[in-house]
Parts: structure tokens; C-alpha cells; sequence
């Protein structure tokens, strides 16, 4: 009997007639149950692990979007951040947001953006909240959702509702364009004061996403209304995720490499307030002959500068969707801001990788396994590019932190092949206090590919890191935590496409070098090294067709067990 199977209508079942087809059909209908089973039991993990990183530092509620009822892109549990749990902290910078009235706002509000990627806030500081999103739906998604909606809601929708509550002040929106985009968005308005947000920064390279001549996105410096008017806009572009296959295939080196502005598509140019530029030392009359080093650190320093203003205004930070270049730019938010003791402060490097990583990227859509089989590394070039913004120039913190203890690291002028020996050792810190399980990386070639070994070590945190020249044998000193990596003339040449590099090679091991370390460019350095050799251990950078199971899960499955916050099943 069709009825008897839950879920499934009988206008898609095969027929009583047709019994040979119910086998193939049962068997494909189990395949797919047990892959969503397999993802959600996945998901359900790392959300848990996440709850648990957000919790040591935060009091925040949860919005259940169980079902991806509210956005099938999003976390099922999406974690508002109240305030720090601190007394001093809550007594200084506790959030006035009602959750009940937060999430009602997102349900009206959500189908003004594209794929229905709402504004979500993501990191609290000092009470201001740093949001993302996508850029704002055009008329067709706006049209076709609104009628799918209206047809399988059984001719209502919760986002057209109670529409005669739209203040005066909402209905002097109204002009030329059409009722709906004045609801639609004037929830979205809402949300977004409601919020406190009054900072929009757009990474769009365009005005529009044009696809077969049709404009499948808007955003809002382009709204016809004017409906965004009384928020800074901020046009600041940045290349798509299309632009890091040349990142790859130049041996992962950034410097140097420029983006195209000259295409036809690309018809957004750069324009920031001068009441914000006038604050940073930069020309960004220059923007299109800036490298992607270049491009990527003074945008960060602007959404620092905007962030640490007087005001306690909040800031949203979208590209079209919302699944590459915004987690690009708010994972370096996280980072930046955690190295300088300012966010998750009870976060070691490792814990803070598993939650930018997980919640940042994972949980908010990023197509790991898509972009790494179109060789898209925007992800890798995320975490390898906390090796640029380790100085004070991009630190929040005031006045700026003191160096705080003397190392032997790189000196990037002078850099060495990974075709050379050298070891990574890592050693307690003088003085540092408290401790955590950390899992140090032995690679070791093996045949044509390079393998990685965990082992587990317990030392204090934080650690400084040494890169030198190994010594004889008997000549090393006995510290817990070695990473060593040896590589023969061989074995490296049948890596020369990704490792025998120069420049801003992720692992080349430059000459060694005594320079004065500060706390935040120690930190940032470790979330670093901790990501390399986790995702070389996983995903590895040679071209290859990755696997579903060994991306983003299995660099998730090391962070977690490095931190102690999961055994040894896999992810």
C-alpha cells in the first residue's frame, strides 16, 4: 500500500502494476535515508562540539532550525551570543535582543536574500554584533520562492504575515518598486536594526549577479528605493572563489597575484566613506593593482577599524551567497580578534580552529569537496594566510600588546625549499601556565605521498615553536611535542608541483632567524600550524579528486580529538 510509507506521496511511488521497479526504488529511497542519516548524525556531532567551545567563554541561546525550516544552508542550531559570562562583562555589554523577537524577525525577514541565507549574528564584540549573509535575492528567486512557499504552506506564509504592522516609517519606503520587495526587505530593515547593524560591507565584484542575461541577485547599494539608505554602505570587492584555482596553480603563492578588473562582469567599484579611510594609512585609490595579500590585509584592517570604533553600531558581512568569501573574512575576524585576548578567550589554538572551521565554514554551507575538485582553495588560504596579519597593525587591542618572549622563527626573506630537512619543535613556554592535551604531527614520506601521524602529548600552553636545521641526535635536547617532517631530493621532486615553492609557499621552512615574538603572532601561528598539518593529513595539497569523507569531517575529527572533545570514532 503506497500509503503505508510515510513521508513519500503516492503520485511519486511506482504503481501496483509496476512491481518490478520497487525493489531499485526501495533500495535508492533506503541510500538516501541512511547518507541524510549519516550527515545529520555528522552535523549532530560537531554542533555539539561547538555548543560546548561557545559555552566556555559565552552565555547565548540557540535558534532551532531542526528541519532547515528557517535555512537549509544554515547550522540546525544557530547560536546567539547575549553576552560574555563574566559579571563585569554582562554588567557592561549584555544584549537588549529578545530571542523570541530576534527569531520571529528572521522568519519574516528571510526571504529577502538569496538562497534564504538570512542575517545571522556570529561573533559578539563588545556588545556589537558581526553578522553575515547573502546579498539580497532579486525578483525571480524573490517571486519563485514566494510562490513555492505560498503553494506547499497551503496558501499562507509566515513571511507575508501581519503585513499592515509596517510602521510610517516603513511605508515612506514606498515608490516605484513593487510591494513585495518593500515587505520582503523591510523586514529584512528590521532585522538588521533590530540588531544594531549599521555597517554593511559587500565583497561583490558586481551590482548585480547576472546569470544567462537575467539578474538572479541585487544587493543593497543598488536598490532602487534607496530602502538602505540610512546604513554605511560599504563597497569593497573581492575576487570569487573561482580566482583561488589560480591561487593553487601558482604553487599557492599570493603575492603577486592580481585580479582581473577588467572583465566585462565585473561593474562594482571599491567605494568606502572617507569618515572610515581617513582612519588607516592606505591609498585605496590603488586597489585594483593590489596582490591578494595586499587586497586581504587592508580589508581586514578596515573591518577591524570599523569594528573597534567608539560607536556600538554592529556590522554585516556578505558576498553572494555567503559561503566563501564571507566565512573567508569573518574566520579572520575570529582569529584576529581571539589572538589579541579580545573574544573566546578561554579558546587554545586548537579549540579555536575546530570552531572557526566547524561553525564558520561548515555548519553555514561551504562546499568543501566542490571547491577542492575545481581546485577553488579558499579555505586553505584562509588559515595559511594567518602567517600575514601576525603584526600589530591588524590588532584590536589597545594600547597594542607587548612582545613577549625572544624565538627562533623564520626569516621570510630568506626562504629555504621543503625540499631540506627541518623540524617544527614545540616546547613549554617559560612560565606558561595551564595545560591541554595537544596532538603534535610527524610527517614522513611514504612512497610518493607524505603521511601524518598524531601523537598525543601534554604540554603547556602556549607553546613557542622553533623552525631550524635538525641537529645529530645526540645533540637534540628532550621535549614533549616534536613535529618533524623529512623529505628526500626524491620524494620532493615527485612534489615539486606543490612543495618545492618560494614566497608565500604554506610549507616552506625559511632559515632560521632570532626575532622578538608578540602573544598575538605566537597564537596566530599555532591555529596555523595546527590546520597544515591537519589538512595535510586529510586532504593533502596535490590535485586530486578528494573524498567526501576526508575533507572538511576528517579535519573536524583531528581538531576534536586534539582538543579532548572526541575519542577515537571518526567523524
Amino acid at each position: 500500500d503506497n500509503t503505508s510509507i510515510p513521508g513519500y506521496s503516492m503520485s511519486i511511488l511506482p504503481s501496483a502494476q509496476s512491481d518490478s521497479a520497487w525493489p531499485l526504488w526501495v533500495g535508492c529511497a533506503s541510500l538516501v535515508h541512511l547518507v541524510l542519516a549519516y550527515r545529520s548524525c555528522v552535523s549532530s556531532r560537531i554542533e555539539k562540539c561547538c555548543l560546548e567551545l561557545f559555552g566556555k567563554d559565552y552565555c547565548f541561546s540557540v535558534i532551532h532550525n531542526g528541519n532547515g525550516e528557517i535555512c537549509s544552508h544554515y547550522p540546525r542550531l544557530i547560536v546567539f551570543l547575549e553576552y560574555e559570562s563574566t559579571d563585569q562583562e554582562r554588567h557592561t555589554f549584555e544584549s537588549t535582543v529578545q530571542v523570541g523577537k530576534l527569531q520571529d524577525l528572521i522568519h519574516r525577514s528571510k526571504m529577502a536574500r538569496c538562497r534564504g541565507r538570512f542575517v545571522c549574528p556570529v561573533i559578539l564584540y563588545k556588545g556589537k554584533h558581526i553578522c553575515r549573509s547573502a546579498t539580497l535575492a532579486g525578483w525571480g528567486e524573490l517571486y519563485g520562492r514566494t510562490g513555492y512557499n505560498y503553494i506547499f504552506s497551503g496558501g499562507t506564509d509566515d513571511a507575508w504575515a501581519d503585513t499592515e504592522d509596517m510602521s510610517e516609517e516603513d511605508s515612506a519606503f514606498r515608490n516605484a518598486d513593487s510591494q513585495l520587495f518593500d515587505k520582503v526587505r523591510g523586514h529584512d530593515i528590521k532585522l538588521l536594526r533590530y540588531l544594531s547593524v549599521a555597517y554593511i560591507c559587500d565583497l561583490m565584484v558586481e551590482n548585480k549577479k547576472v546569470k544567462f542575461g537575467l539578474n538572479v541577485t541585487s544587493s543593497e547599494k543598488v536598490d532602487k528605493a534607496q530602502r538602505y539608505a540610512d546604513f554605511t554602505l560599504l563597497s569593497i570587492p573581492y575576487p570569487g572563489c573561482e580566482f583561488f584555482k589560480e591561487y593553487k596553480e601558482r604553487g599557492y603563492r599570493a603575492e603577486g597575484l592580481v585580479f582581473n578588473w577588467k572583465q566585462d562582469y565585473v561593474d562594482a567599484p571599491l567605494s568606502i566613506p572617507v569618515s572610515l579611510t581617513e582612519r588607516l594609512n592606505i591609498d585605496w585609490s590603488e586597489y585594483q593593482s593590489w596582490d591578494l595579500v595586499q587586497q586581504t590585509q587592508n580589508y581586514l584592517k578596515l573591518l577591524i577599524s570599523i569594528i573597534n570604533g567608539d560607536d556600538d553600531s554592529g556590522l554585516l558581512i556578505h558576498c553572494i551567497s555567503g559561503w566563501d568569501r564571507t566565512p573567508l573574512f569573518i574566520s579572520l575576524l575570529r582569529l584576529s580578534l581571539w589572538a589579541d585576548g579580545l573574544i573566546h578567550a578561554s579558546l587554545e589554538p586548537a579549540e579555536i580552529l575546530y570552531l572557526t572551521v566547524a561553525y564558520d565554514w561548515f555548519l553555514f554551507g561551504h562546499m568543501l569537496v566542490d571547491r577542492l575538485s575545481k581546485g577553488e582553495e579558499i579555505f586553505f588560504f584562509c588559515f595559511d594566510f594567518l602567517k600575514h596579519i601576525t603584526s600589530e597593525d591588524f590588532s584590536a587591542a589597545k594600547p597594542p600588546r607587548q612582545p613577549k618572549r625572544t624565538e627562533n622563527l623564520r626569516d621570510r626573506g630568506s626562504p629555504t625549499s621543503l625540499s631540506s630537512d627541518f623540524s617544527l619543535v614545540m616546547e613549554n613556554s617559560p612560565g606558561a601556565a595551564g595545560s591541554f592535551t595537544y596532538e603534535a604531527v610527524e610527517l614522513m614520506p611514504a612512497g610518493s605521498q607524505t603521511q601524518a601521524t598524531w601523537r598525543k602529548n601534554c604540554a603547556s600552553s602556549p607553546q613557542t615553536v622553533l623552525w631550524g636545521r635538525p641537529q645529530p641526535s645526540e645533540e637534540r635536547l628532550p621535549v614533549q611535542g616534536v613535529l618533524e617532517a623529512k623529505s628526500s631530493s626524491s620524494s620532493s621532486s615527485n612534489h615539486s608541483e606543490n612543495f618545492s615553492r618560494l614566497g608565500s609557499s604554506p610549507l616552506e621552512v625559511p632559515k632560521a632567524s632570532l626575532v622578538t615574538l608578540t602573544e598575538r603572532e605566537t597564537r596566530l601561528e599555532d591555529v596555523r600550524l595546527a590546520f597544515l598539518a591537519a589538512y595535510n593529513s586529510t586532504v593533502g595539497l596535490k590535485p586530486v579528486m578528494p573524498s567526501p569523507s576526508g575533507a572538511i569531517g576528517g579535519l573536524l575529527e583531528q581538531f576534536a580529538r586534539g582538543v579532548g572533545l572526541r575519542g577515537s570514532s571518526v567523524l
